[in-house]
């Protein structure tokens, strides 16, 4: 009977054991997956044959196509020049020191106006010339404007208009040193407009070019450099903030005025050439032997009868001339070039000054051409200037006595 209890016993006991054993904490391994079987390729498509198309289908495409190419080329074209206009035009003001150059001797050019006819102004322009009729009636419209009359309403009186003739000088200096420039500016432009306009038979073309050019410089900042006011502002800022509205306008007006100018000068130099390529003087070649031949251009005839001594000179002078005014705006496009119609303007104007008499009308355009130099020559310029000019301010270092002895022993 004890047989059977002892065997539960034993049993109960391997079941506890197997109960308090650990248990493994490792997983089956997973199922190997298998590959995914490649899918179908799809079954070929039976081979249909396209019909070609006909001509005037062909053709409509291709012009189609060329068409839209164009018009996508202008249409980048158009972007391009847009970007670069509208960055010309707001991107910093152009000319700084050109424009100083042009004020500067637009000064000069009025300074040595009066001063080379102060001892002739009465009869010149004052009541002395009351003979042609100027003083009864101006030939001139701009005297009849009230803002260009001083100079007409105070013919007749000696004294008053020595007083204004004097005051004009003093202008001008103003104008030179750019003291003021934006109170200096109109006032010196109606009293010059008046005086110039007085008496109609003495003018020329250069008072035509000076006048349109000191109109167009109100736009201008011609006094940001070598200037009074660029002094003044340096120290004490300028009047609006950049890139503020007030200075884009300002920017944009500036360069706009180059633009203007390089117009009037490009248009001035072409029409007159081919005023020149008309007249028989001129195809013939001898055109500037004439007026060097005559009493009023032919100042120096010594000179001028060096000239025109030697016919081809002549003749390569007369052309050259032609050539050289018309070929000017397009020289302009590229640097050398540009060198060369810039040396090439300067020479005719310098000849023109010289042999004809005419100093202020070729100073007037030398001014105005003078935009045409870049800022980077401009400063060049006036770095090597100013050192040169500090050099030659600096004191020498004495003689030795060794020096001194050699000096005079080889003197």
């Amino acid at each position: 009977m004890s047989a059977p209890v002892k065997t539960t016993a034993r049993k109960g006991d391997a079941k506890k054991k197997k109960d308090l054993a650990p248990r493994s904490t490792t997983t089956a391994p997973a199922p190997v997956s298998t590959p995914p079987a490649p899918p179908r390729e799809p079954a070929p498509a039976r081979a249909t044959t396209v019909p070609p198309r006909s001509f005037i289908t062909r053709l409509l495409t291709f012009v189609s196509s060329m068409i839209g190419g164009l018009w996508a080329m202008v249409l980048s074209a158009i972007d391009r020049i847009s970007a670069f206009v509208g960055d010309w035009l707001f991107n910093g003001k152009k000319a700084l020191y050109g424009l100083a150059v042009t004020r500067i001797l637009f000064g000069v050019t009025a300074i040595g106006l009066l001063a080379s006819n102060f001892s002739t102004r009465l009869y010149t322009f004052g009541s002395g010339s009351a003979w042609n009729g100027e003083l009864a009636e101006p030939v001139s419209d701009f005297p009849k404007i009230w803002v260009f009359s001083a100079f007409h309403a105070a013919m007749g009186n000696d004294v008053l208009y020595t007083a204004l003739y004097l005051f004009l000088g003093v202008l001008a200096v103003l104008f030179v040193l750019g003291w003021r420039f934006r109170i200096v500016l109109p006032i010196f432009f109606c009293l010059w407009v008046g005086f110039i306009e007085a008496n109609d038979m003495v003018g020329d073309q250069g008072d035509n070019m000076f006048r349109i050019a000191l109109f167009l410089l109100f736009f201008a900042d011609p006094a940001a450099r070598w200037s009074l006011d660029a002094r003044r502002r340096a120290k004490s800022g300028e009047w609006f903030a950049p890139n503020s509205q007030p200075a884009l306008l300002g920017t944009m007006f500036h360069n706009l005025t180059l633009v203007a100018l390089t117009a009037q000068v490009c248009f001035v130099y072409a029409s007159g050439a081919l005023f020149k390529a008309g007249g028989a003087p001129w195809e013939e070649g001898y055109a500037v032997y004439n007026p060097l031949q005559t009493a009023r251009f032919g100042t120096w005839p010594v000179l001028s009868d060096l000239v025109t001594t030697w016919g081809p000179m002549v003749t390569i002078a007369s052309w050259g001339s032609i050539i050289l005014q018309v070929a000017f705006p397009l020289m302009l496009l590229t640097r050398p070039t540009r060198l060369i119609g810039l040396l090439g303007i300067l020479s005719f104007h310098v000849g023109i000054a010289v042999l004809m008499g005419l100093p202020w009308f070729s100073l007037t355009m030398i001014a105005i051409d003078s935009i045409f130099i870049r800022d980077r020559t401009w400063g060049r310029l006036s770095a090597g200037t100013k050192r040169r000019w500090q050099e030659a301010g600096a004191a020498s270092p004495p003689a030795t006595p060794e020096h001194a002895m050699s000096v005079r022993t080889v003197v």
